[in-house]
C-alpha cells in the first residue's frame, strides 16, 4: 500500500486519579496518535511515552518532532507492503522505538482493515479472549492498597501487580502478603535499584512472588543476570527488552524467567511479534504490557496478547479504570471478570472520538508530500 499522508496528533489525557511509581508522580498521560493514510483507507496508531523521558529516553513532544523530521519523509509516497519493510525504511534513524511504535501500529491497523479482518487473526492470534490483572501504584496508606486488592480479588481478577520503590516495599509486600496468602501477586521496580540491593531483593523470595519486574537500570542485562542467579523468585525484564536482539541476549545470559512486552516500547507490533517468537523459541513466556494508551492502544495491545506465549494476564485496563472517558471509541470493557474479548471488526477495532481528539489535543501535524 502507498502511504499518501501521515497525521500526527499529540495529546493530554486526564486520570482519574495520580499514578505513583519508581518514576515519579503522574496526574496526565501524554500519547502520540497516527494516522495513516493510504487512498482512501486509513489505520490509526497510539504510543504512549508520556511527557517525561522517564520511562525511556523518549517522551511525547519528542516523538512527535522525530516523526515530523525524520520517519515520515522516509515512508511518505512509498509503497509498504510489509511490517518488515516498514522497519526496514525506518532504520536509518536509530532507536526512538515509541516514535517508530506509532507509525508501525498506524500501518497494522491499515493492513488490517484493508484485508477486511480483524487485526488479531491477521497478527495469528489464537483465542478471542484475553486474561488482563490488577495493577496499584503507590497509595497514600497500606491500608488503602491492601482494601484496593482485596476489592480487585474480590472482582475476579486473576493476579495483581503493585509498584515497588524505595520506602514502598517490603512492609507494603508483607502486609498484602498476609492479607492475600494464595493471590498470584508480583511486584514492579520499575529501574529503582542496583546490586546494592541485593539482601533486600533476595527477601523477597519468601513471599511467594509471580516474578520481579525490572529492579535493576532500564537498559541491564548483565547485573539484571547476576541477580537472578541469586533468586529463587523469576526476574521479568520489561524496560531492558527494546528489540527481538535484546530478548535473545537477555535469554542467553540467564538475566530473566519472563519477558513484557509493550508494542511501544519495542517498536510497534512488528518487532513485539518478533520478541514473542524469540522468547517462544527459547520457552520463555511473556505477557503484555501497557503504558496507559487509550483505546486505540489497548487495543492493539489486545491483538498482541491473542498469541500463544502470553502464559500471564496481561497489563490492558477498562476505561474506567484509568479514564472518566476514553480518548477513543469504544471503551475498554471487561466482557467477564478478568476478562477482554478481541473484536471481530477489520483493524485493531477503535479509533479517536473525533470531537474529544480536538479538545485534547496539544500540538498536531498533517504531513503529505
Amino acid at each position: 500500500m502507498k502511504i499518501d499522508a501521515i497525521d500526527v496528533y499529540r495529546v493530554h489525557m486526564p486520570l482519574v486519579y495520580p499514578f505513583r511509581t519508581a518514576f515519579g508522580n503522574d496526574e496526565s498521560i501524554e500519547s502520540i496518535l497516527v494516522r495513516l493514510r493510504s487512498g482512501d483507507a486509513f489505520g490509526w496508531g497510539e504510543s504512549s511515552p508520556w511527557r517525561m523521558p522517564a520511562y525511556s529516553a523518549e517522551c511525547a513532544a519528542g516523538c512527535l518532532l522525530f516523526i515530523r523530521e525524520f520517519l515520515a519523509p522516509l515512508i511518505l509516497e512509498q509503497d509498504v507492503s510489509s511490517g518488515e519493510q516498514l522497519q526496514t525504511l525506518l532504520a536509518p534513524v536509530k532507536r526512538n522505538e515509541f516514535a517508530k511504535a506509532a507509525l508501525d501500529l498506524a500501518w497494522w491497523d491499515l493492513h488490517a482493515r484493508q484485508c477486511g479482518q480483524p487485526l488479531w487473526q491477521v497478527l495469528g492470534g489464537t483465542r478471542t479472549e484475553v486474561e488482563v490483572g490488577a495493577d496499584f501504584g503507590i497509595m497514600e496508606t497500606i491500608d488503602d492498597l491492601v482494601r484496593t486488592v482485596g476489592d480487585a480479588l474480590d472482582a475476579g481478577f486473576k493476579r495483581v501487580k503493585l509498584k515497588y520503590r524505595p520506602g514502598w516495599e517490603l512492609n507494603m509486600i508483607c502486609r498484602v502478603r498476609e492479607a492475600f496468602p494464595e493471590a498470584v501477586l508480583h511486584v514492579d521496580c520499575n529501574s529503582a535499584y542496583t546490586l546494592d540491593d541485593i539482601d533486600m531483593l533476595r527477601e523477597l523470595d519468601q513471599y511467594g512472588l509471580a516474578m520481579i519486574e525490572q529492579p535493576l537500570m532500564h537498559d541491564d542485562l548483565i547485573d539484571h543476570a547476576t541477580l537472578q542467579k541469586q533468586l529463587r523468585t523469576p526476574v521479568c525484564l520489561d524496560e531492558s527488552i527494546t528489540s527481538a536482539a535484546k530478548a535473545r541476549k537477555a535469554i542467553a545470559a540467564g538475566a530473566c524467567g519472563w519477558v513484557n512486552i509493550k508494542p511501544s516500547r519495542v517498536g510497534g507490533l512488528t518487532s513485539a511479534v518478533a520478541v514473542h517468537n524469540v522468547c517462544q523459541d527459547a520457552g520463555i513466556p511473556c505477557w503484555v504490557g501497557g503504558m496507559l494508551e487509550s483505546s486505540v492502544g489497548a487495543h492493539h495491545c489486545l491483538a498482541l496478547a491473542t498469541l500463544p506465549n502470553f502464559k500471564y494476564p496481561s497489563d490492558i485496563f477498562p476505561t474506567e479504570r484509568f479514564y472518566s472517558q476514553d480518548l477513543s471509541d469504544p471503551p475498554v470493557l471487561l466482557s467477564s471478570p478478568s476478562v477482554i474479548t478481541a473484536p471481530d471488526k477489520p483493524g485493531c477495532g477503535a479509533e479517536p472520538n473525533a470531537e474529544r481528539l480536538a479538545v485534547q489535543t496539544i500540538e498536531s501535524e498533517h504531513l503529505r508530500r
